[in-house]
C-alpha cells in the first residue's frame, strides 16, 4: 500500500539578485561553522539532494528551482530558509485585497457578527420584528422583505457574513503557501498550527483563529519553543477552544480578598449589561454571564498542554499533575476590553484608569488581549511534575509552568519525533529522534537548531526517506499549482478541491489535529479524487486558475501521448528513475474514457471525509458552467465530471496535453514527496 501511495518532489520560490543573505551572516546567526549535508555518503547526486531538500521544506518546485538551489548551494539555501527573512513584496501584493488580515480581534468581532447576534441587534434597532425571531435567529418563515431588510441593515452597520472571514483566511494561507519565498517558515506555519490545534467548529474560537496564525503562530515558527507555547496559551483562541478562559478557583476556596473583587465584577457585568448594547458588548457579556455560571476548574486545557502540545501521552504525567496544573493556569482568560474601542473611555467599560491602577496592585495582568484575572485564580499550594509552587502565587506560577513544560526531557523527545515525522518518514528511526532531542535539550528549544540537527544527518538521506512521505491534500494542491507555475487568481476555488479530498482548512475538530501519517489520506475514494482533481487542473476547468502546460516545454508539443508523457514527467517528477512510473501510465493514455471513469469511480468510493466539502461549496468550483452541467447530466455524467471531451484547449494547453499531465499529477509517484 506504501508503495502506491508515496508522494513527490517539491521546491522553493528563490529570489535572484540583491534579495540574498550573505551565506557568512546566516552561517553566523546559527554558528560559525555552517553545516554539512551528508548527501553523498547516501549514493545521492547533488541534483537528487537538492530535489529531495525541496520536497520536504517547500510546498513544491516551481521549473528551475533545482537549478536554482544546486548553484547557490544546498546548506546555503537551507540556512536562508531558516532565518525566513525573504523580502516577499510580490506576495503582499497579492494579499493587499484581504482586508481581514489587517484587522486586530476587536476588530474582527465589530466586523464578522456570529450567528444569532446580528439578528437581535437588528431586533434592538428596531430593524426587524421580535415575532420573525425564534430562539435568537431567523424564524423559518421569515419571507424576503425580512432577509432584505437584515441584508441591508449589515450593509448599513459595516458588518460582513462570517463566511468571507473564513474565505479571506483560506485564500491568504493558500497564497502565501504558493508564492512566498520563505516557503520552510509557512510549512512549519501550517505544522505548529496543526500542533496546537484551534477549530472554527467551537464558535467561541472562531472570531481569534485568524490573529491566532497571524500573530502567533507565524512569527514564532522558527524560533524558540518556549516563547511559541507561551504565546499559545495566552491566545484567545486557545483559551476558548480548550476552555481555559473559564477555569477559576472554585467559590468555596476563595480568598476574602477575591471574594470582594468578584462582587465588584458582577456589579461591573450588570452596568455593562444595561448600558451596552453594542454587538461586541453583547458578545462579551455574554461570555462572561456564561463564566459567571460555570465556575470552577477546567482540566481541559491543562491536560491538552501536557498530552498534545508538550510531553505526549506517555510524558511521564499523572491525573494528579493534570489537576495540579489546571489550578496553575486558573485566572488565564480573555481580556474583556475586547470589542470595547477605547476602554478608558467607552460609557460602561469594566476598566477606568483608576480600576486598572488598583487591578496591578492586585496581581492583575492585562497585555493585549489577554488578561490574568487574579480574582480567579487558585492561590492554594501546588505541585506538578515534583515542582512545587508555593501559596499565594499569582500570573508567574502559569509562567514558570509553561517553562517547565518547554524544557521537559520527554517534551525534547515528544517534539523532536513529530518534527522527524514530518519531514523524514511516517516511522523515523530512533537514532534521528535521539539527536534531535538532544540538541531540543542542550539548545533550550531552538526550533532553528533541532531542523538543523534534522538535516545534517545521514537519516535524512538514507534511501528509507527518500519519497516516504505522503501529500496531504492541501500540499498535493499547492505542489500542483507550483509545479506547473500555475497563476492562482481565486485561491478559494482550490480549497474547494482540497476539501472534497478529505481536508477541510481550520475545520478539524479535535485539538489532536489532522493526522500526519499516508494512512489517513489514502483510500480508494481518495486516491480517484486525486486523479480527478489533477484532471481537472490540467485542463483548466478550475476556475481563478490558470497554467500555460506549453510554456513548460518552451512551446514545443510533444509528437506523441507517449512523448509529452516522459516530457512531462521529468518536468513534474524531476530526478527520479520514471521508468516504472510512464510504464504503469502508458496505458491510461490510450483510453479516450479514461478521465470519465476516473470521475465516475470516485463519485462511488467518496466516503465523506474528516472535513469534507458541502455540497455548496462544490456547486461553487467544481462544476462546469450551468449549461454544460444540464450536458452532463443528461449523459449521467456527475457535475464535476471533467470528460475526455472538456479538454479543451485553452491557455496554451490541449485535449492530449491536459490528459497527460492531469494523470501524471494523480499517479501515486506524485504523490510522494
Amino acid at each position: 500500500m506504501k508503495k502506491v501511495i508515496q508522494l513527490s518532489c517539491f521546491a522553493l520560490l528563490l529570489l535572484a539578485g540583491g534579495l540574498l543573505f550573505s551565506s557568512f551572516g546566516v552561517k553566523n546567526a546559527l554558528g560559525a561553522k555552517g553545516p554539512r549535508f551528508p548527501y553523498k555518503k547516501a549514493g545521492l547526486t547533488e541534483r537528487q539532494a537538492a530535489a529531495h531538500l525541496l520536497s520536504r521544506f517547500t510546498y513544491g518546485a516551481k521549473p528551475g528551482q533545482i537549478d536554482e538551489v544546486e548553484k547557490m548551494g544546498l546548506e546555503n539555501w537551507f540556512m536562508q530558509q531558516l532565518t525566513a527573512q525573504l523580502p516577499d513584496q510580490a506576495l503582499q501584493q497579492r494579499l493587499e485585497g484581504l482586508a481581514a488580515l489587517k484587522m486586530t480581534n476587536e476588530q474582527i468581532i465589530q466586523t464578522f457578527p456570529q450567528g444569532g447576534q446580528l439578528v437581535r441587534l437588528a431586533v434592538k434597532d428596531g430593524v426587524i420584528e421580535q415575532a420573525k425571531v425564534k430562539n435568537g435567529f431567523a424564524d423559518k418563515s421569515a419571507n424576503e422583505e425580512y432577509r432584505q431588510k437584515l441584508g441591508n441593515y449589515m450593509k448599513q452597520k459595516g458588518y460582513r457574513p462570517e463566511r468571507e472571514l473564513y474565505q479571506e483566511l483560506i485564500n491568504q494561507k493558500i497564497l502565501r503557501a504558493t508564492y512566498s519565498p520563505n516557503q520552510l517558515q509557512e510549512i512549519l506555519t501550517s505544522f505548529w498550527f496543526n500542533h496546537f490545534n484551534v477549530s472554527f467548529t467551537n464558535k467561541n474560537c472562531s472570531p481569534y483563529i485568524l490573529s491566532y496564525e497571524r500573530d502567533v503562530i507565524r512569527p514564532n515558527a522558527v524560533g524558540s519553543f518556549e516563547k511559541l507555547l507561551l504565546a499559545t496559551a495566552k491566545s484567545p483562541a486557545m483559551l476558548t477552544y480548550l476552555d481555559n478562559f473559564k477555569s477559576t478557583v472554585s467559590s468555596e476556596s476563595l480568598a476574602p480578598s477575591q471574594k470582594k473583587v468578584q462582587q465588584y465584577q458582577m456589579r461591573a457585568l450588570k452596568e455593562r449589561q444595561a448600558q451596552d448594547t453594542s454587538m461586541q458588548g453583547m458578545q462579551m457579556t455574554e461570555r462572561m454571564k456564561a463564566a459567571q455560571k460555570k465556575q470552577g476548574l477546567n482540566e481541559n486545557y491543562a491536560r491538552e498542554i501536557m498530552e498534545l502540545h508538550t510531553l505526549g501521552v506517555d510524558g511521564g504525567y499523572t491525573q494528579q499533575d493534570v489537576t495540579q496544573a489546571a489550578r496553575v493556569l486558573t485566572g488565564w482568560t480573555i481580556n474583556p476590553a475586547i470589542g470595547q474601542s477605547n476602554v478608558e473611555g467607552n460609557k460602561g467599560a469594566a476598566y477606568t484608569p483608576k480600576r486598572l491602577e488598583a487591578m496591578a496592585k492586585q496581581g492583575y495582568v492585562l497585555e493585549g488581549d489577554f488578561r490574568f484575572a487574579a480574582n480567579k485564580h487558585d492561590i492554594g499550594k501546588k505541585t506538578v511534575l515534583g515542582k512545587e509552587f508555593p501559596a499565594n502565587g499569582g500570573y508567574e506560577e502559569g509562567v514558570e509552568l509553561i517553562k517547565l513544560l518547554a524544557h521537559h526531557p520527554s517534551t525534547a523527545k515528544f517534539i523532536s519525533k513529530k518534527l522527524a515525522v514530518r519531514f523524514v518518514h511516517d516511522n523515523p528511526p530512533q537514532s534521528l529522534i535521539d539527536k534531535m532531542a538532544k540538541t531540543f535539550s542542550e539548545k533550550n528549544g531552538d526550533i532553528q537548531q533541532v531542523l538543523l540537527t534534522m538535516v545534517s544527518s545521514p537519516e535524512f538521506w538514507s534511501k528509507g526517506a527518500l519519497r516516504e512521505k505522503t501529500k496531504s491534500p492541501f500540499e498535493l494542491a499547492i505542489s500542483s499549482v507550483r509545479s506547473l507555475n500555475a497563476e492562482v487568481k481565486a485561491p478559494f476555488q482550490l480549497h474547494n478541491w482540497i476539501s472534497k479530498m478529505g481536508e477541510r482548512l481550520y475545520y478539524y475538530q479535535a485539538p489532536t489535529g489532522f493526522p500526519d501519517k499516508a494512512a489517513y489520506w489514502i483510500n480508494t475514494g481518495s486516491l480517484l479524487n486525486r486523479m480527478n482533481f489533477g484532471l481537472a487542473l490540467a485542463s483548466q476547468r478550475i476556475p481563478g486558475v490558470s497554467i500555460d502546460l506549453m510554456a513548460l516545454n518552451q512551446h514545443r508539443e510533444p509528437e506523441s501521448a507517449e512523448a509529452a508523457l516522459i516530457t512531462y514527467s521529468h518536468y513534474l517528477l524531476p530526478e527520479r528513475d520514471l521508468t516504472e512510473t510512464i510504464k504503469r501510465l502508458t496505458p491510461s493514455l490510450k483510453d479516450p474514457t479514461f478521465s470519465s471513469k476516473v470521475d465516475a469511480a470516485a463519485n462511488q468510493n467518496n466516503p465523506m471525509a474528516p472535513g469534507g466539502a458541502s455540497s455548496e461549496e462544490e456547486e461553487m468550483t467544481m462544476t462546469a458552467p450551468r449549461e454544460k452541467r444540464k450536458g452532463a447530466r443528461r449523459n449521467g455524467g456527475a457535475e464535476n465530471a471533467v470528460s475526455a471531451n472538456a479538454l479543451q484547449m485553452n491557455n496554451g494547453s490541449n485535449t492530449m496535453l491536459a490528459q497527460v499531465v492531469g494523470i501524471i499529477i494523480g499517479s501515486p509517484e506524485f504523490q510522494r514527496r
